[in-house]
């Protein structure tokens, strides 16, 4: 696939119920209830609500056989009520759990990081090479039993591995890394493949926007070294709420739409999940308008013998002043610099003065990108700051396409600095507050504290929300610091991966409080857990400030 044209990666097809994803199908979407799974009056009124919303895949958690088993009651009552939305259940830890939702689930999503393993225990394990292939033998002698009840009731599997929640023998080869992360779906898929079973989406996610683009890049490349080509769900888990959450799912959502991967969506947020499928839509169709745009060079045929991938190793410059500066509504022309477009070859300059970079096509991304390398190539040193204008006028939608636009710029290391122009109905701290969150989400630039937040499940047993914006309220100033607030433990500790800091569900009304991956409070009141996460952090920083980037 080309980086610089858009073209929607070939898949092969899955179905859930009566929705087909892959292939030549539209990018489906869709979200996950918070209900208590075994309350079906109130699951299937959530389902309704997502399904009605656009909602094309409704997925639920399902903690134990209980839950799985009440599946096939919320999905007479949804059927009852008119909506056939395919209904999806979410298993951790429970193989009995899988086997049950199989039979009463239009899909069921397994996590290979525990379907067969226990939870992770963040110690560090040696395997031999036998007692690494034992370990792949007890997959298979669960998995295979699994993918036989799944055939012979038509459901669908979705494999799907979080950043944070892998094995111990995986951890052992290959650490935390996206190379474990890939390496943990491909054992799944091997046996899948011998035992001719190919009704499977997989998601590769991350809290870490910059890990989960790379580490579904690094599964396509390892599905297609083994002529694999399934369907992939995309996601940026933990986003959080509000402006943050949307721009960091726009970034490593958008990134990887514009390379023509993904398949299906789910926008996590900590909001009710029907807010979810607004911004989705919103994204999908956003990157879906570039098919068929004119044709942008390509590098590579342009320049004979220059690499693609030429200029991606930080190959440009930053400005002298300050590291990724931002322009937006109030920019005034400098004198001396240049203002150049992508339409014009890219050519030479006698000094170091930033180049100001602008362009008309309806793939952003790729002209920048196909200008930039050409320019590199060349021996262009001069510093190139990217602008792009906007006209529409909700800050929603300016949020989510100018972090899809931008994304996958900043992530590949295609911009000095960045600039948002936009209509004059936004204010400029709000045009600025979009260019530095998508500065944070890509990580080049931290302004503020950052949430990793899960959206909240049947396994929540607290009000996430109220907490997070009650968390908000009393670390905003705390530049830099990373905070996790995860529903329960399958979110937390591993799932909050590089937190500093983490607020966990523990059980109903008891939150365990961690400082990293260590455990400091377990198991306490909820009405104590805000004040403990908060002493320990003016604790640390009473005797050390925190470091933060400019």
């Amino acid at each position: 696939m080309s980086k610089y044209n858009y073209k929607r990666r070939q898949s092969s097809v899955a179905r859930a119920g009566n929705v087909e994803i892959g292939g030549s199908n539209p990018i489906r979407i869709q979200s996950m209830c918070n209900t208590n799974t075994n309350d079906t009056d109130a699951s299937a009124a959530q389902a309704l609500r997502i399904a009605d919303a656009g909602g094309e895949l409704v997925r639920l958690t399902t903690q134990g056989v209980k839950e799985a088993s009440n599946m096939a009651n919320i999905k007479k009552a949804l059927l009852d009520a008119g909506c056939d939305v395919p209904i999806v259940a979410d298993v951790h830890f429970n193989p009995k759990a899988a086997f049950e939702a199989a039979t009463t689930c239009d899909k069921v999503r397994i996590n290979p990081g525990n379907f067969v393993d226990a939870a992770r225990t963040f110690q560090k394990l040696e395997f031999t090479d036998e007692e690494y292939a034992q370990e792949l033998e007890k997959i298979r002698a669960k998995f295979v039993p699994f993918l036989n009840i799944c055939k012979e009731n038509g459901t669908c599997v979705r494999l799907g591995v979080n950043h944070g929640s892998l094995s111990d023998r995986i951890m052992s080869r290959y650490g935390d890394t996206p190379a474990g992360m890939v390496e943990s779906v491909m054992e799944f898929l091997r046996i899948a493949r011998e035992e001719n079973f190919d009704n499977i989406v997989i998601s590769v996610k991350a809290s870490n926007v910059t890990v989960m683009v790379d580490t579904v890049r690094l599964l396509v490349k390892a599905m297609e070294g083994e002529g694999m080509h399934f369907p992939l769900h995309l996601g940026v888990t933990e986003a959080g709420d509000g402006e943050d959450g949307r721009i960091k799912s726009a970034v490593g959502i958008g990134t990887l739409l514009s390379e023509g991967i993904g398949d299906t969506i789910r926008v996590s947020l900590s909001e009710d999940p029907e807010c979810e499928i607004p911004v989705a839509v919103k994204l999908r169709d956003y990157i879906a308008s570039r098919a068929g745009h004119d044709p942008i060079p390509e590098p590579d045929t342009i320049l004979p013998g220059k690499p693609r991938d030429h200029a991606m190793e930080g190959r440009l410059p930053s400005l002298p002043t300050e590291a990724f500066p931002i322009m937006g509504l109030d920019f005034d022309l400098q004198p001396n610099w240049h203002y150049v477009t992508t339409a014009n070859p890219p050519q030479l300059y006698s000094n170091d003065l930033p180049i100001v970079l602008t362009t008309s096509s309806d793939n952003r991304p790729g002209a920048f990108m196909s200008w930039i390398d050409r320019f590199v190539a060349m021996g262009g040193k001069n510093p190139v700051i990217v602008m792009m204008g906007f006209l529409t006028t909700d800050l929603e939608t300016l949020q989510i396409e100018a972090a899809a636009d931008f994304g996958p710029l900043l992530l590949d290391g295609y911009a000095s600095g960045i600039g948002i122009v936009a209509s004059e109905k936004f204010t400029k701290d709000e045009v600025n507050s979009v260019a530095l969150g998508i500065l944070q989400a890509t990580r080049l630039r931290i302004s503020k504290t950052e949430y990793i937040a899960c959206p909240g499940c049947g396994r929540t047993l607290f009000d996430l929300q109220k907490t997070l914006a009650e968390v908000k309220a009393n670390t905003a100033h705390l530049k830099g610091l990373k905070i996790g607030v995860m529903g329960c433990i399958v979110n937390g500790p591993g799932e909050m991966a590089d937190a500093d800091y983490g607020y966990v569900g523990a059980g109903p009304g008891r939150v365990s409080i961690y400082k990293g991956k260590q455990l400091v409070k377990k198991n306490i009141p909820a009405a104590e857990a805000l004040p403990a996460l908060l002493a320990l952090i003016d604790g640390d920083y009473a005797s050390q400030s925190p470091t933060a980037s400019n």
